[in-house]
């Protein structure tokens, strides 16, 4: 594997301040960028990918790198900047918060690597992206000397167009049965994996989420992790990432990574609204929208639900966090409440949307307005299976009664 080993390039200015500060100043930044990504959303639904100079926005604010080391440049804020940025860029577009949340998180989850993994990524280019599909039965994996033979098709691979990594998941199968199965997360390197152009969706439209195949590739043993070293602890990244942020359980809390999303896009759809009710007479009676009672209800409601959705994300990473900070690894009951939250939570945000979509009449329909942009995206950023409350919710009753958990990544 060329170039394992190699040192991460330490001339790269140093991240922001440390702390809230830091962490405030992330959070304004993706805030000023509502505006112009608000302008161009109908051009990234156009291109079905971030427009390039988004990209650079993007990398220009620092976005990408919140909860990147610091050790590399990184920001290394807490795990709940990741919700309450794409909370604020979800306000502008959804595909762009979608991407924004994906390829920051790959950041870290590269920090829990090998530390030859993280030399061979950031050696060059502290910057570059790294795409994901962690859907394990597309792959299939062999262990060979000094490695691994990885194959497979894996279906959405958000922003993989401008990424030159991918975490692949896959299944690593033994000739002795004994072994069992293993869940298994590989780093390849864009030369051996082919994209196929596959996303014509109705939501998320932006987000470029096309499918990757690899024919027959090489993983060097380093550039690989094991699901069982990413379930909370220390990870083999943490003797260069000290850091509790990187002693996480990745796939408890993989809802959070995406959860904002949905919050800042159900925020934009209810101010949006509001706005519009202020402003304009029902077409057949000419009554005012907001003296409406039904509006106001819809209002309260619709809020409440956000509001609700926001404190149930941000708390059960805060709460993460402070875990990982006295070396406290969450139960397999803690996980699975984990997974329950993260689904519920996007599934109120959901409600929210559609509910303000409905009572938003024949005028939401119309192409030239941000409603049905938003009510596509709602129900696109659902249908992610971390959000689906059946699978989520039937495991934590599972669990609650005292049956095995049936998700074997936690």
């Amino acid at each position: 594997m060329a170039g394992v080993g190699r040192k991460p390039n330490t001339e790269q200015p140093a991240g922001p301040e440390p702390g809230e500060h830091a962490y405030m100043t992330m959070v304004a930044r993706a805030k000023a960028l509502i505006p112009q990504l608000r302008d161009r959303a109908a051009n990234t639904e156009e291109l079905r990918r971030l427009p390039p100079e988004t990209e650079r926005d993007l990398h220009d604010a620092g976005l990408f790198r919140i909860v990147q080391p610091k050790r590399v440049g990184g920001s290394e804020l807490d795990y709940v900047s990741l919700v309450d940025c794409a909370d604020m860029l979800g306000r502008a577009d959804a595909s762009v918060a979608w991407n924004f949340a994906n390829l920051a998180s790959h950041h870290w989850m590269l920090g829990m690597f090998d530390p030859r993994a993280q030399d061979e990524v950031w050696g060059t280019n502290v910057d570059t992206l790294i795409a994901s599909s962690f859907i394990f039965p597309a792959g299939r994996a062999r262990k060979v000397e000094g490695g691994y033979r990885l194959r497979g098709n894996w279906p959405f691979s958000s922003g993989v167009a401008s990424c030159e990594w991918n975490m692949l998941a896959s299944v690593v199968s033994s000739d002795d049965e004994a072994d069992g199965i293993e869940y298994r997360i590989f780093l390849v390197h864009r030369n051996d994996y082919n994209i196929v152009d596959t996303w014509n969706a109705a939501g998320l439209r932006g987000t470029g989420s096309n499918d990757v195949e690899v024919k027959d590739a090489f993983v060097a043993e380093p550039m690989t992790v094991a699901v069982s070293n990413l379930a909370g602890g220390p990870t083999p990244g943490s003797a260069v990432n000290p850091n509790p942020l990187y002693t996480l359980p990745v796939f408890s809390l993989f809802p959070y990574v995406l959860s904002g999303v949905a919050l800042g896009n159900a925020q934009a759809c209810l101010d949006d609204y509001v706005d519009i009710a202020r402003h304009r007479a029902s077409t057949y009676s000419r009554t005012k929208l907001g003296d409406m009672q039904s509006t106001q209800i819809k209002i309260a409601e619709a809020s409440a639900k956000i509001d609700a959705a926001r404190l149930i994300m941000r708390s059960a990473c805060i709460e993460a966090m402070a875990d990982a900070r006295r070396g406290h690894i969450p139960d397999i009951a803690a996980k699975t409440k984990s997974r329950r939250d993260g689904a519920f939570s996007v599934n109120l945000c959901t409600d929210a949307v559609s509910m303000l979509f409905a009572a938003s009449g024949a005028r939401g329909l119309f192409t030239t307005g941000v409603l049905q942009r938003q009510f596509r995206d709602a129900h696109a950023i659902n249908s992610h299976i971390a959000f689906n409350f059946d699978a989520a919710g039937t495991n934590y009753g599972r669990v609650a009664l005292g049956l095995p958990s049936e998700n074997l990544t936690l």
